[in-house]
C-alpha cells in the first residue's frame, strides 16, 4: 500500500459535498464583510443586496457540512425574517418576526433533542439569569413601545430568551450565539422604542446578528459531528 493510498480522505457523496463547504463559507464571510462595510459607509444598496444572501449561504455551508435539518431550517427561517424586515412597515415587521420565531422553535426543538440524547441540560442558574434580564428589560421598555407591538414583542422575546438559554446544550459557541441573538434583537427593540442609539445602530444590529447565527451554526456542527451521522 502506498503512502497516498493509506491516507484517509473524503469519499462518496459526503466527501464531495464537503469540498464545496469552504468556498461557500468564504462567500458568506465576504458578503457579511460587504454588508457591514456598507452599513458603516451608509451605502443602503449594498445592504439591500447583501443581507438577503447571508442566511442562504450559511445554511448552504451547514448543509454541506452534514448539519441537522433543523439547523438548516432555522437559518432559512432567519433568511425569511431578514427579507421581510427590509421593508419599512408594521405588517412586514410582524411577518418577519414570525419567521424568526419559527426559526427559534426549530432551534429549541434541536436543543431539546440534544438533551434527550443524554447531553448536559442547560443550567437552571443561567435560565434564571436570562429570566431576570428579560423581565427588567420588558419593564423598562414597555411604556416606550408602540401599543400594537407590545404583546407580539413580549411573546417573541420569551421565545428568543428560551432559545438563548437552551443553546448552551450545544456548548460554548452555541451559548455565545444565543446570547448575541438576544442582544441583537434587544438593539432592534430599543430602536423601535426610540431610545438613544449608538452611532451606526444598524451596523451593531447586523454585527451581533451575523455573529449569533454563525456561532450557533458552529456550535451545532461541532457538537453534532462528534455524536451523530450527517443529516440526522
Amino acid at each position: 500500500m502506498t503512502a497516498t493510498a493509506a491516507r484517509p480522505g473524503p469519499t462518496g457523496t459526503g466527501g464531495r459535498a464537503e469540498r464545496f463547504a469552504r468556498p461557500v463559507l468564504l462567500a458568506f464571510l465576504l458578503v457579511a464583510a460587504a454588508d457591514l462595510a456598507g452599513l458603516l459607509a451608509g451605502a443602503e444598496t449594498v445592504h439591500l443586496v447583501a443581507k438577503p444572501l447571508l442566511m442562504p449561504l450559511l445554511a448552504g455551508y451547514a448543509a454541506l457540512r452534514g448539519a441537522p435539518r433543523l439547523l438548516v431550517a432555522a437559518l432559512l427561517f432567519g433568511w425569511g425574517g431578514d427579507v421581510f424586515l427590509l421593508a419599512d412597515n408594521d405588517l412586514a415587521f410582524l411577518v418577519g418576526m414570525g419567521s424568526f420565531a419559527v426559526g427559534h422553535v426549530c432551534y429549541l426543538t434541536l436543543f431539546g433533542r440534544g438533551e434527550g440524547r443524554g447531553w448536559a441540560p442547560a443550567p437552571l442558574a443561567t435560565g434564571a439569569g436570562y429570566a431576570v434580564v428579560l423581565v427588567v428589560f420588558l419593564v423598562l421598555i414597555w411604556p416606550d413601545l408602540p401599543a400594537d407591538l407590545r404583546i407580539p414583542l413580549t411573546g417573541y422575546s420569551l421565545l428568543l430568551t428560551a432559545m438563548a438559554w437552551r443553546a448552551g446544550v450545544f456548548g460554548p459557541y452555541a451559548a455565545a450565539g444565543g446570547a448575541l441573538f438576544l442582544l441583537s434583537d434587544a438593539l432592534i427593540a430599543t430602536g423601535i422604542a426610540e431610545w438613544p442609539q449608538a452611532p451606526a445602530p444598524d451596523f451593531w444590529v447586523m454585527l451581533t446578528y451575523i455573529a449569533a447565527q454563525a456561532l450557533l451554526t458552529l456550535g451545532v456542527l461541532t457538537k453534532h459531528r462528534t455524536k451523530h451521522k450527517p443529516g440526522e
